[in-house]
Formats: C-alpha cells, structure tokens, sequence
C-alpha cells in the first residue's frame, strides 16, 4: 500500500497535469461564460441563462487520463514500481482529483442558486435536470462524469503504449463506425424516441450508476493491457 501511495505522489510531482491546468480551463470557461451572460443581460435579455463551459475541464480530463500513463509509466517502471501499483495509484490520484472538481461544481452550484445566478440569471454549474435529483446525485454525476473522460484517455494511452498508434487508430475507427451503425439501424428501426425517453428515464442518478459501470470495463480493460504495455 505504501508503494501505491508513492505512485499517487509521483503522479502529483506534475501538478500542472492534475491541478493547475483543469483549473485553469475552468477558470476561463466560467469568466467566459460569465462575460456572455453579462453582454446578454445588457441586451435586455432577463430569462434565464445556460452555457456548455462546464464541459470544458471534464473534456480536458482525457488529456489528463493520456498523460497520467505517457509521462510516468517509464519513470515509475525505472523506480521498479509493478504494474498494478502503478495502476492503482494512478486511479486513486484521478479519484481524488474528480472528486475535488465534482465539490468545485456543488459549492458553484449552491452559490448559483443563492445568488440567483450571479445576479444574472446565469447558470454555470447549476444544470437543472441534474440538480433536480439533488447534491448528492449532482456531486455523484459530476465525479462519475470525470472520471470516466479519464479512464477513457487511460485506456486510448495503454493500446498506444502496447500496441503503437496504427492499432489505437483502428480501435477508434472502429467504434465510431459502430457508434454510426448503431445510429443507422436506430433511425431505421425508427427508435430515436424509445432512446431518448430511455435516456430520460434513467436521470442523473442511473447516468451516472451506468457510467461507474462503463468506467470500470474501461479500466479493467486497461489493466490487461497494461500488463504488456513496453515503458
């Protein structure tokens, strides 16, 4: 255990990856965003406010995902760390710091509705129909959604590592053309309206539940790959 918790301090050596840059694209997306709300509320427009910023540090979370096994699998490999302290620890150090931005988005959240949105009628963090199932189902939707974005760049990162970048473009290719089947035989079949109400039936909290699960296939899978990923 105590080399597992070395691995979450060497991972945190780069602070940048993990804290500073997140925080930074979240920090512009909300003064951008606030900016818009502003220019708009300026223009006489008094309903309420909804922007897509939010997204923004939880697609940077793929970034992070990549590089947490690119930049220190070949240290740690050299530091005679094994491969499942390293993958622990890795998923530990990503845990704690999607944990810290689903808190980020709550307290935001609280502070949006306490201020009716900054004065502004403008909302950042506060997405109605997550909020609608409540903190604790927001604080769980936000982690689960973090989290995911990373084990999916972790992933991409061990096919790379093991089996260069012709397989991984091929892996990827290969889903968006079953990602465009799965669309065509919907259309055909014409579901859309059975997939949407589906969607909508689960909320927040079963979005969340079925993306835990998503995200655990992912890093099992990433674990057995990393098993023979070359430093």
């Amino acid at each position: 255990m105590s080399r597992t918790v070395s691995v979450v301090r060497m991972q945190l050596i780069n602070r940048q990856t993990y804290i500073w840059v997140p925080l930074l694209v979240l920090g512009g997306a909300f003064l951008l965003t606030l900016a818009i709300y502003a220019m708009l509320e300026t223009s006489g427009v008094t309903g309420p406010k909804y922007g897509g910023g939010a997204q923004a540090p939880l697609w940077y979370f793929c970034v992070v995902g990549i590089q947490a096994l690119t930049l220190t699998f070949p240290f740690s490999q050299a530091m005679s760390v094994t491969r499942r302290e390293f993958y622990v620890g890795t998923l530990l150090t990503a845990a704690g710091t999607s944990a810290v931005l689903a808190v980020i988005y709550l307290v935001g959240g609280l502070i949006e509705q306490a201020t009716g949105g900054w004065g502004m009628n403008g909302y950042f963090f506060s997405v109605p129909w997550v909020w609608e199932a409540g903190p604790a189902v927001t604080l769980l939707f936000w982690f689960t959604s973090a989290m995911l974005v990373f084990v999916s760049g972790f992933w991409a990162a061990t096919i790379y590592k093991r089996a260069g970048s012709v397989v991984l473009t091929l892996v990827l290719v290969g889903l968006g053309a079953l990602l465009v089947l799965w669309m065509y035989l919907v259309g055909r079949m014409d579901a859309w309206a059975r997939v949407f109400e589906w969607f909508a039936a689960q909320g927040p909290l079963g979005l969340s539940l079925w993306g835990l699960l998503l995200g655990a296939v992912l890093a099992a899978a990433s674990y057995l790959t990393l098993r023979r990923a070359v430093p």
